[in-house]
């Protein structure tokens, strides 16, 4: 299923004996347009403000009761790296997150989820033994001496950002449409009444995103204002249907996805 990335914002993340907060925000790949990371804030049951959570580890999500069930107890989740959700966080940082649960690295094969398809796998009985011996502000401390390779970057931030096409401004980003079963960002969500009286919103493919400009706060695409304007228009009250997609993958004379 389609759904905008912030749905699952204010769910409750349900570890396996109790619930380790509410979450707030996610991480997602600039390069592979994977979500990454859900970013959860905690409770008052320790000091850290906020904490992530990896897709490995969730088992469902529960649209009913708003929560997101997930296969970690709490001490896996306090002991884990500290992160700091105000930066992108480093590819050091996310080695010895994936060492600290066992998790392979999503970034060592050609794939959005490294070497194979995406990781429905158990935890290995190690999940959750700091690599090393170390303690986790070690190695939080070893993250932040090696700040290199930031790629991850937070939904919230790029909300608001402008959508350049090839002649000039189109709208600006509201949201991001994530796939609940892959974790793969589809569509990036852009609202153009700020571009033309009678706008609408609109959907716009991540293959068709050229790049984005993090300093200027703007996401680059080869289609033109023309296009755009016309494109098939985004009903928010519907849910998102392979038959629109197609519908909307046709009129730009792009393959799909799922091909």
């Amino acid at each position: 299923m389609l759904r905008k990335a912030s749905t699952l914002n204010g769910y409750a993340i349900q570890a396996t004996d109790d619930e380790l907060g509410k979450v707030k925000d996610i991480y997602f790949d600039d390069e592979k347009w994977g979500v990454r990371y859900l970013i959860v804030q905690t409770g008052s049951w320790f000091s850290r403000k906020s904490v992530l959570v990896s897709p490995y580890s969730i088992v469902r999500v529960d649209d009913a009761d708003e929560l997101v069930q997930v296969s970690l107890t709490l001490d896996q989740v306090k002991n884990s790296p500290d992160i700091d959700a105000h930066q992108p966080v480093s590819r050091q940082l996310e080695g010895e997150y994936s060492a600290y649960y066992g998790y392979g690295h999503y970034w060592s094969g050609p794939y959005l989820w490294g070497a194979s398809g995406y990781p429905v796998l158990p935890l290995p009985e190690t999940a959750g033994v700091a690599p090393l011996d170390m303690r986790p502000d070690q190695v939080a401390a070893r993250a932040v001496d090696n700040p290199q390779d930031e790629h991850l970057r937070s939904a919230d931030n790029i909300s608001g950002y402008h959508i350049a096409g090839t002649d000039g401004e189109i709208g600006h980003v509201e949201d991001i449409i994530y796939d609940d079963e892959a974790w793969a960002i589809r569509y990036v969500l852009v609202d153009t009444h700020n571009w033309w009286p009678g706008g609408k919103k609109v959907l716009i493919s991540t293959q068709w995103i050229d790049r984005i400009d993090w300093t200027d706060n703007a996401v680059q695409t080869s289609l033109t204002r023309e296009q755009i304007k016309n494109s098939p228009e985004y009903d928010e009250t519907s849910p998102i249907e392979r038959d629109f997609e197609v519908r909307l993958h046709e009129y730009y004379r792009q393959p799909g996805y799922w091909d």
